[in-house]
């Protein structure tokens, strides 16, 4: 049976038959190939990451250089060095137990680990570069080729990347499809052989819908309301700036930002104050100021703005950390940081991941309270556990489930590039980096190789078959 397949009607669905076409053509990829084109991606940064950043800024308004330096360059070259210098550790076929008893006579069996083919990736505004060259750097060690699709929000970020894409890399071998909203609904419901999205899980579940059109498997990183579990054991002031810390990285626009801080209600009046003290030495102004990244856009200023304000329509106590807002700042959509004490369960802030420059904060009496309260939401793509008590750690632990966890730290997990990072639940499903990475765009394809003798026919084990081999059946079917 032929079947024909769809004309190229769009740009998208062009690159990716051009791709699937090269890739067939290529046949095996090696591994010296692969580590050429991890080369090459980090070559490409290297050489563009100037450019880079300056787009960055300007999508943002005003973000600095330095962290998109860190976090959208340095975390990627991080991910394509770790891919580069440890894929041919996880390419080798791995033997396995053949099927008794024809092993005895010879039969073997392994596993053979091939690419999928084409890889469609789209990525978020938050990190325009990271969550579109990090997720590559396991697509390219597993021997895929790939069409990334930056976000429409960072269109300038969006154009540089395509302009350095295009100077290293043919578009059979990787390529960039920049547009709108109508450009990324055409590319999530192409044929991709696997489909990466980054974003909020609303969009997550349409892009799941169209990628099941043509049966394409997803990894999906959705981020949620990531908690903090503070124990009674912890050290406020160090957590504290911890936390401030995290939640002050990109202003909170983070996947795994802290979202909500759980405190012992002893403790909370205490925790407060050291966030707004540890928040103002990391940013003694906001207006004006440059290590504070603006909010992206103005719809997503409103939006932050307006979950506040209702919390505190709804009776939340709303307290600052950093200078009072100002008309200059919020011009700049740069604001302090919001701590909204234990919001009503039906409030905009409790329901929706904050993403921007503000924090809640709930108390409670015992740590098994909350992490019930926890359990009953959606699992999240982080959580965070403060405390020096061992015994507690790993009962929280125990009883939650989450993409990843940091202990006494906050957003420092998905830094680890020899472990997988990914969601649960409504948070995603899925991983890359590391090893996890590579498997998780690799085909695992089983293997059996017979042996030289046959024994089946002289056992009775082929019809018409017999009463004996009927009770040697039987006789095997035990507890």
């Amino acid at each position: 049976m032929t079947t024909s397949l769809a004309p190229c009607s769009t740009p998208t669905a062009a690159l990716l038959a051009a791709q699937q076409a090269a890739f067939r053509a290529e046949g095996p990829v090696s591994a010296a190939t692969r580590q050429a084109r991890l080369q090459r991606a980090i070559d490409m940064l290297v050489q563009h990451c100037d450019a880079l950043c300056q787009a960055m800024g300007e999508d943002f308004g005003g973000r600095a250089a330095v962290f998109s330096m860190m976090n959208d360059v340095a975390g990627s070259l991080g991910s394509l060095k770790h891919a580069r210098d440890h894929l041919t550790e996880w390419m080798p076929d791995q033997p396995r137990p053949s099927v008794s008893p024809f092993d005895n006579f010879g039969a073997t069996a392994w596993v053979k680990y091939q690419p999928k083919g084409v890889v469609g990736i789209i990525g978020t505004w938050n990190a325009p570069v990271f969550t579109l060259l990090s997720p590559l750097a396991s697509v390219f060690a597993a021997g895929n080729r790939a069409v990334l699709k930056p976000s429409e929000i960072a269109p300038r970020t969006a154009e540089a990347l395509a302009r350095a894409v295009a100077e290293f890399f043919a578009p059979e071998e990787l390529a960039v499809v920049t547009g709108g909203p109508d450009v990324a609904a055409d590319f999530s419901r192409q044929p991709w052989n696997h489909l990466v999205f980054t974003g909020s899980t609303a969009v997550g579940k349409r892009i799941m819908q169209a990628a099941a059109e043509h049966l394409v498997p997803v990894t999906l990183e959705l981020g949620g309301k990531s908690p903090v579990l503070v124990g009674q054991s912890a050290d406020i002031a160090n957590a504290a700036e911890r936390i401030a810390v995290g939640k002050g990285l990109n202003s909170g626009q983070l996947c795994v930002a802290p979202d909500t801080v759980w405190v012992h209600e002893t403790q909370a009046d205490a925790l407060v104050g050291a966030l707004q003290s540890a928040y103002a030495g990391l940013f003694p102004t906001i207006a004006g100021n440059p290590d504070v990244t603006p909010v992206v856009n103005a719809q997503h200023f409103a939006r932050v703005e307006s979950y506040v304000a209702d919390a505190g329509a709804r009776g939340a106590r709303v307290l600052m950390a950093g200078d009072w807002p100002s008309a200059e700042g919020a011009a700049q959509r740069r604001m302090p940081l919001r701590i909204v004490v234990n919001p009503p369960a039906d409030s905009e802030i409790a329901q929706h991941e904050i993403f921007g420059p503000a924090l809640v904060l709930r108390t409670y009496r015992a740590i098994s309270d909350a992490v019930a309260e926890l359990n009953a939401g959606e699992r999240p793509l982080a959580l965070y556990y403060f405390g020096s008590d061992a015994t507690e750690q790993q009962w929280v632990l125990d009883h939650t489930l989450s993409g990843g966890v940091s202990v006494n730290d906050v957003v420092m997990h998905p830094a680890l590039h020899d472990a997988p990072f990914g969601g649960v639940g409504a948070s995603g499903m899925g991983h890359y980096h590391g090893h996890e990475g590579f498997l998780e765009f690799s085909h695992a394809r089983s293997i059996y190789s017979a042996g030289s003798h046959d024994p089946r026919r002289e056992w009775g084990m082929l019809p018409p078959y017999t009463e004996q081999f009927a009770q040697m059946v039987r006789g095997a079917i035990t507890p």
